[in-house]
């Protein structure tokens, strides 16, 4: 067997802790024993694809946590990936140092996040980095970013961490001139806090939102908060609630004679498929496009108009355990509604319509699975009628058609 050089028997090492504590970091083990051994593989490792590697391990580990105490090593391993010519290793290492508490790295990610000649990929990140850190002035910088296109979505969302009266005037006053997608995500975080509901629900009142521009999953997170006058509005200006077995059958009844009247106007299988993207999109894949909150619903039976409607209409008859919501609520007042991807003792993971957020388990106030499943009652109730036949005759379409 030939003889190792020595960069041979370093890079063979780190290899060989690599695959030994990886799965530590990557499982986010209860305790952080693995990392001062990670951070010593990386002492040793200058190849720059095991370093990534590892890198990731820990980012992956530590996600959803922050003020961890920097393992032993860590800063003369910063200073020294600081300076990689590999722009991700350089990234994660500013987002690690992040989590371990590094006033240093905060000031370069915000200097990072604010400079417009910066690529926007690494901007971005920057501003990732600095929301899962609970940067405490990233409000204010966060609002300046919707005016840029390429940061607006990521700004919006990121909004959404931070309890502050100017954001919900700062995002209404813009609501007008988003596109779809950044509605969804302007109007995910203005459903986020009660604090922010109210001026949502005033908007709404007020005309300055249209009734079926407000999704019913956000319908239905702005009643959990289970406020008298918020569900007297939302009543009135978006739809009741209905919940009985009989309201149901009426329900369904009525959208069958809606669909099947004489006369009704041609349907626009185009401009269902641009309904389907706005209502159902979100959570649901059909014909390999959409979310994937849901199931994918290409191969269900859609052509069953009486099949089609009980699913939409009474979502809550029969729930699998995978697509029942999580309610979780933040020790700050964020409420988020979603499904659970992952949960483990340091951190649990809600996907959302908008996006997947973990979330460290000393941030939560409370944490429960509702009976309900993550789709909502009422998808149908705010649209106009051209728009449900339009809507349900491309579910009950056989084959893709093109976007209106």
């Amino acid at each position: 067997m030939p003889k190792l050089s020595q960069s041979a028997r370093v890079k063979r090492l780190c290899l060989l802790f690599l695959a030994l504590c990886l799965p530590l970091a990557s499982v986010r083990a209860q305790s952080d024993d693995a990392l001062p051994i990670l951070v010593q593989v990386l002492q040793s490792a200058d190849d720059a694809q095991v370093q990534l590697d590892i890198l990731k391990g820990m980012a992956d580990g530590l996600k959803g946590r922050r003020g961890v105490k920097a393992p032993v090593g860590w800063d003369a391993v910063a200073t020294k990936l600081g300076q990689s010519g590999n722009a991700q290793v350089k990234e994660l290492v500013q987002q690690l140092s992040l989590v371990f508490g590094s006033a240093s790295a905060l000031a370069d990610m915000r200097k990072q996040l604010l400079d417009p000649k910066a690529p926007t990929a690494q901007r971005l990140a920057a501003l990732e980095a600095l929301v899962a850190a609970k940067d405490a002035s990233l409000a204010e910088p966060l609002r300046q970013l919707l005016k840029e296109p390429a940061l607006r979505g990521a700004a919006l969302r990121g909004l959404a961490a931070y309890d502050d009266a100017k954001t919900p005037p700062a995002i209404l006053e813009l609501l007008a001139t988003l596109t779809a997608a950044e509605k969804r995500d302007a109007l995910g975080t203005l459903a986020s806090r009660l604090s922010f509901a109210r001026p949502l629900v005033t908007a709404l009142v007020a005309g300055k939102l249209a009734a079926k521009d407000l999704p019913a999953d956000l319908v239905r997170q702005l009643r959990n908060y289970q406020q008298a006058d918020l569900n007297a509005a939302l009543d009135k200006h978006w739809g009741a609630a209905r919940e009985s077995t009989a309201d149901k059958k009426a329900e369904m009844e009525r959208y069958k004679a809606l669909l099947a009247k004489a006369g009704a106007q041609k349907e626009d299988l185009g401009k269902g498929r641009a309904v389907f993207a706005k209502t159902c999109g979100q959570c649901h894949q059909l014909y390999g496009v959409g979310g994937k909150v849901g199931p994918d619903i290409t191969g269900s039976n859609r052509a069953d108009l009486d099949y089609l409607l009980h699913n939409i209409l009474d979502p809550n008859a029969e729930i699998p355990n995978d697509y029942r919501t999580w309610n979780l609520d933040t020790k700050d007042d964020r409420s988020i509604s979603g499904i659970m991807a992952r949960q483990d003792a340091t951190a649990v993971t809600i996907v959302t319509p908008n996006e997947s957020l973990t979330i460290a388990r000393t941030d939560i106030a409370k944490l429960k699975q509702s009976e309900l499943s993550m789709m909502p009652e009422g998808l149908l109730q705010a649209l106009p009628e051209d728009e449900v036949r339009n809507l349900i005759a491309y579910l009950r379409g056989k084959e893709q058609v093109p976007l209106k």
